[in-house]
């Protein structure tokens, strides 16, 4: 498997020229305001001259407008180190399973099981596991009695009759709890967006984004032996 991100040096040019703008855009208003102040006072009436405190209270604005001016560019910088950082860090897991927090999920049509886990807050006498299709069917995983605490479940596309495609999942109990649910699924790639944000391709998820991530289960040996 292979690790799919922007080309660096296409990211660090768009940061560069981003900086360049910043830049560009702080020296042409410093450069504004002086010509506006040196005008100000060549033009001001000789006999009511303008207060100098003014000029003081002028130059300070200048002073706090550039310095604004730096730190947005300072944070930008940053932000897109971060970015980076975060994509050669989750590159080194493409392989890895993870346990992704959704409320969707993806039929393959290999027929292999899907495994996934919630938390409940209180006991539960009826505990079903919802999967609806695109077409509005729903299928039922039943449970049973559930005691409070971890929900470990595992889901067989062969014996609920799920066909390839999308579909949403949800956790029904007596006490009508609507627990978050995660899904375990193996990392393929992950991307870095024109927009600066981190996009994984994840099995039995599809695409989604790296807040999403609710744990990292490793690599498993058969997982190892085919890559």
């Amino acid at each position: 498997m292979t690790v799919s991100l922007l080309n660096n040096n296409g990211g660090g040019t768009s940061a560069s020229a981003n900086s360049s703008i910043i830049g560009n855009t702080a020296s042409q208003t410093s450069d504004m305001f002086t010509k506006l102040l040196v005008a100000q006072i060549q033009n001001q009436d000789p006999l009511s001259p303008t207060d100098p405190a003014q000029f003081v209270q002028q130059l300070t604005q200048l002073s706090q407008t550039e310095s604004l001016q730096n730190l947005t560019n300072i944070t930008s910088a940053s932000a897109s180190a971060l970015s980076s950082l975060q994509v050669m860090a989750l590159g080194g897991q493409v392989g890895s399973d993870l346990m992704i927090t959704t409320k969707n999920i993806k039929v393959d049509g290999s027929g292999a099981k899907i495994s996934g886990q919630a938390t409940l807050a209180a006991s539960s006498t009826a505990t079903t596991v919802v999967l609806t299709g695109d077409d509005g069917v729903r299928h039922e995983l039943k449970l049973g009695t559930q005691a409070p605490g971890t929900l470990n479940f595992s889901i067989d596309p062969a014996k609920l009759g799920l066909t390839e495609g999308s579909y949403k999942i949800a956790i029904e109990t007596s006490g009508k709890e609507s627990p978050s649910i995660d899904i375990q699924g193996r990392l393929n790639n992950v991307r870095l967006l024109p927009t600066g944000a981190v996009s994984l391709n994840v099995s039995n998820i599809g695409d989604t984004g790296s807040d999403t991530i609710s744990a990292f289960n490793g690599k498993n040996t058969a997982t190892q032996a085919t890559l």
